[in-house]
């Protein structure tokens, strides 16, 4: 019998910040803010340190180990708080208690402040996150080594032939990669097993957080037909509204329609997915090597900067996001040769261009270079909410020969006029 399991870690980003700082276990914290606050702290702790230490004493290296220990130490009338906040940024993710209070990921900050003002609010880090991700996957694949990557903190694992896979419906096995994750970890994650994908992604939220979700074809109707529509991965808020239009809210009452019904409504394409979708029906595979299109980086600023006013913060941030998609196609070892950018404007229209080089390329030079000319062709009197830059046409690096910045570039680039370096 076909056992899949979907694994999504609970509350990732802010579960991976409580492990550096456990003072705030229990308590709302939201990430998504900025790093002053912690920097402040550390500032502090650093200097009582020094003030407090024993001249006789050889002095203490202040060193990434000792800063990691200084974080379990700032007070929490350090930290920032959500009522301080000011400015556009958004939610990341929340700690289940910060939940409770209507607080969620895609949030305004400024929003949430009005809902949990006592919050605290954490910094983003990616790559942190991104050290965490590798090794709970790291984990799963010595486990059951058929597993579809879905992103940073969510899998499918098929279970069908790995030991313990049948065993109570796959909640042995469940079991056992829980117990592994947190062991090696300290963090904890959510499972449901069932006999496809689609299914397995709706049990994984039935038991949150540290849950596990066992469904079988024969729970169809008791367990899957009363949720809402949009229970289903893949029926947004447009489709939603549209159905209940019709009168259908459950995923039973979306069974009962007629596949002739759904296909004239909906288009033939959507129409049968919808009608497979509700009686639970999802042939895909587990996908194992998934090639990424691209990679992109952006950022949404705290205020909106003008290209000729701010073009020396917009120079900053222009280049880090450059260095930052560069780093992301040599760690995951990839080249590409379309190189573009992406713009929003203070009306909140966006705008993209790219352009195709020669040769295949994972240098951030090259990759400012380029999308720097692509900032040339966009108008810029309009101040900016939003800049991105994005690399695609992707291979991988071992297939493709890495390219250099063309011959007739000069020194000095350009394009720097518009955002400069320094």
């Amino acid at each position: 019998m076909r056992r899949i399991a979907h694994l999504d870690m609970d509350a990732f980003y802010a579960s991976v910040e409580l492990l550096r700082y456990p003072q705030l276990k229990g308590l709302p914290v939201v990430i998504g803010g900025g790093r002053r606050a912690i920097q402040d702290a550390l500032e502090a702790l650093r200097a009582t340190d020094v003030a407090n230490a024993d001249p006789n004493e050889p002095e203490t290296p202040w060193d990434t180990t000792s800063q990691r220990a200084a974080l379990r130490r700032i007070p929490l009338d350090a930290f920032a708080r959500l009522d301080s906040y000011t400015g556009r940024g958004v939610i990341t993710t929340s700690t289940y208690a910060a939940r409770q209070f209507g607080v969620g990921s895609a949030m305004g900050l400024m929003k949430a402040a009005k809902l949990c003002p006592h919050a605290i609010l954490l910094p983003v880090d990616f790559e942190e996150y991104r050290k965490y991700s590798r090794l709970f996957k790291g984990i799963i694949t010595e486990i059951a080594p058929l597993m579809e990557d879905r992103g940073i903190d969510e899998v499918y694992i098929d279970f069908t032939e790995v030991p313990g896979g049948q065993r109570e419906g796959g909640r042995v096995l469940a079991r056992l990669i829980q117990k592994s994750i947190f062991d090696a970890t300290g963090l904890t994650c959510s499972v449901g097993v069932a006999p496809n994908k689609l299914l397995a992604k709706m049990a994984s939220e039935f038991n949150k957080p540290r849950g596990i979700a066992i469904v079988q074809e024969s729970d169809l109707e008791s367990l899957i037909w009363p949720l809402a529509c949009r229970k289903i991965n893949g029926i947004g808020p447009k489709a939603d509204e549209k159905l209940k239009s019709f009168g259908i809210e459950t995923i039973g009452q979306l069974a009962q329609r007629e596949l002739t019904w759904l296909m004239q409504t909906f288009g033939v394409k959507t129409g049968a997915w919808l009608h497979a979708a509700s009686r639970g029906q999802d042939d895909r595979p587990i996908v194992l090597d998934s090639e990424p299109v691209s990679l992109s980086r952006e950022t949404t600023f705290e205020r909106d900067l003008h290209a000729v006013r701010d073009k020396a913060e917009l120079g900053v941030v222009f280049t880090k996001l450059c260095e930052q998609v560069a780093a992301d196609l040599q760690r995951k070892g990839y080249v590409g040769k379309t190189i573009g950018i992406k713009l929003r404007y203070d009306d909140f229209k966006s705008v993209t261009r790219d352009l195709t080089i020669a040769d295949y390329t994972a240098d951030a030079k090259s990759i400012r270079h380029h999308a720097g000319l692509c900032l040339k062709r966009v108008p810029l009197q309009q101040r900016l909410r939003l800049l991105g830059v994005r690399v695609g046409a992707l291979v991988r690096a071992d297939e493709a020969k890495l390219s250099r910045l063309p011959k007739e570039t000069p020194d000095h680039d350009p394009t720097a006029m518009l955002f400069p370096d320094d």
